[in-house]
């Protein structure tokens, strides 16, 4: 970027006023310690503080064994339902689940034959967005990050709601359908803005067709040529349901809870989730996966070769390599310990579709990769910095590969998350209305010194001037 005059001047100012706000800004550590302050709402032994309560999701990656945290094989439930037996049923019988869960996640039961009937028309519905929405809101201001985009859009919606204040239940409820099923397109929307107005390709609107599962659609609106197969289509109808909700302790769905509970509207509480889960430690992790796999892909000249893999791992671990973050990003989770639920699922249906000949070879072999890397990386972790806690993949390892596989660009493995999540965040933003009833405000303790108030005149001249 070339900077005029008047900007290095600005920019010179504001670094002048900036040598020393890191200092003033620093807390110092002991502080926490002093008063006993939940860093990061975290306990010592890297738990989650129980800041409430809630009947949507149970996650369980640990159990208390005379009051400490025992490691177990992770476990995801959607409203007690054990996910792996939802997953199960659907791609045993062939079916696609996002839509059905969704309603679980909503309703707190699963449908009847009726019911999803009825609820996939309205999600079909919902998928026509309003009139001149594209054109006005995605097309006339597209925007670079998809995230941001996205966000944007949510927020712009209440423009489109006569009734975008009420927090009734069943006004909440028809919002939240509504969004369930117009997110997916606005992503696919904003990315085909970005790919023409950034990156200089063909304008391509595709509209979203009736009685398609949102897997389905997303391909058909995403693909030039409208083509996918069932089995790719499968594939991402599992990572939707996997990504559909994960408790309410998760920085977004958080989030969305902290801002409901003011009474706000739907729109800012969801734009907000979509902020949180933005972030590279949350829903971005998937991106940070794939720079680093090929990263090693990169520098690594056998693959199947586990000891170069490891010893390309503790550069890694030692910031000589990948991005100097001294991350193996993919491994470790705040609540799962020997595993998580959602990476093993993942996991074993992309064998079975190898097993079938479903998935190419260049897939199989990133895949093989990404296996060497889990296990080279826990390692890794264990010898280079001396822990021996208790670490697994997390469902970010695989989901970037997974989306690589099936052709979405980068640019759109957060957004899916965020399509996918959508269920979820609507849920606890229908639970904190319902149940929460008291506006979220922890305390911060403050440790300012007191100062007197100086007038302008007698102030010390600032250094450097």
């Amino acid at each position: 970027m070339v900077l005029n005059k008047q900007d290095e001047i600005v920019l010179g100012f504001i670094k002048e006023l900036c040598a020393d706000i890191h200092a003033r800004y620093a807390i110092d550590p002991k502080e926490f310690k002093n008063y006993n302050i939940k860093r990061g709402l975290r306990n010592s032994d890297g738990t989650g503080v129980f800041a409430g309560v809630t009947g949507i999701g149970s996650v369980q990656g640990y159990q208390v064994v005379d009051g400490e945290p025992a490691p177990i094989e992770g476990k995801l439930y959607y409203r007690g339902i054990d996910m792996r037996d939802i997953i199960k049923a659907h791609w045993n019988m062939g079916t696609f689940g996002y839509e059905e869960v969704a309603y679980l996640l909503i309703f707190g039961k699963l449908p009847t034959e009726e019911q999803l009937v009825k609820y996939n028309r309205m999600l079909s519905a919902a998928r026509k967005l309003p009139e001149g929405f594209t054109e006005d809101t995605i097309l006339k201001a597209p925007g670079i990050d998809i995230m941001n985009k996205l966000s944007r859009c949510i927020l712009t919606l209440y423009t489109f709601d006569a009734a975008a204040d009420d927090t009734s239940v069943e006004n909440v409820v028809r919002q939240s359908i509504e969004l369930i099923g117009r997110v997916p397109v606005i992503i696919a929307n904003c990315y085909a803005a970005k790919r023409h107005y950034f990156d200089g390709d063909s304008l391509l609107i595709h509209i979203p067709q009736e009685n398609l599962s949102m897997a389905e659609n997303f391909l058909h609106i995403l693909r030039k040529n409208n083509q996918y197969t069932k089995d790719e289509a499968r594939l991402l109808d599992l990572m939707l349901i996997l990504h559909a909700e994960h408790g309410g302790g998760n920085n977004s769905a958080f989030a969305c809870r902290v801002l409901s509970s003011t009474g706000t509207d739907t729109y800012a509480a969801l734009a907000a989730a979509v902020g949180s889960l933005k972030g590279p430690l949350h829903g971005g992790a998937n991106v940070k996966v794939m720079e680093m796999f090929d990263d090693i892909r990169r520098h690594v000249s056998d693959p199947e070769d586990k000891d170069a893999v490891y010893a390309y791992l503790c550069a890694i671990l030692d910031r000589r390599a990948n991005d100097r973050s001294g991350k193996i990003y993919g491994l470790g989770h705040a609540v799962y310990t020997r595993s998580d639920p959602r990476a093993e699922l993942l996991k074993r249906y992309v064998r079975q579709m190898a097993r079938d000949s479903k998935v190419d070879g260049a897939f199989i072999e990133g895949f093989a990769l990404m296996e060497t890397i889990e296990e080279q990386g826990i390692r890794a972790l264990h010898n280079r910095l001396g822990s021996q806690k208790i670490l697994c993949a997390n469902v970010d390892m695989y989901s970037g590969l997974v989306y690589q596989t099936l052709g979405i660009p980068e640019d759109l493995y957060t957004p899916l998350f965020a399509a996918a999540r959508m269920a979820g965040w609507c849920a606890h933003r229908l639970e904190e209305l319902v149940s929460g009833d008291r506006i979220i405000r922890p305390a911060y303790r403050a440790v300012t010194r007191k100062e007197a108030y100086l007038p302008l005149g007698d102030r010390p001249p600032a250094r450097g001037v």
